[in-house]
């Protein structure tokens, strides 16, 4: 997961907006359970993510329960379209070389 785990917030987010158990969830489902991360792992990662300003949140009141929803912002979905890119790149190498 090193230094995959921002892209992969980026796009789950870039979906819709969510909070970080929602995320979590998310990608534990879309990738048939390999990513199935501790609570803790993400929390770090989408504050960094906002410090940088790639994501923005808001406070959300579902079921009475205070959550903080994140959503993309317009650097995050440019930094997510340069990582796409990147490993569409590198990914063409692996196969290239793995066969």
């Amino acid at each position: 997961m090193n230094g995959q785990l921002d892209p992969l917030i980026l796009a789950i987010l870039a979906e819709e907006p969510a909070h970080g158990y929602a995320i979590l969830q998310r990608l534990k489902e879309r990738s048939s359970g390999a990513f199935d991360l501790a609570e803790g792992t993400i929390y770090p990662a989408l504050h960094r993510l906002e410090r940088d300003g790639l994501l923005s949140s808001t406070w959300s009141a579902d079921s009475g329960r205070r959550r903080r929803v994140y959503s993309v912002t317009r650097a995050g979905s440019s930094a997510l379209e340069v990582r796409r890119q990147e490993w569409k790149h590198f990914a063409l190498a692996v196969e290239a070389v793995m066969g």
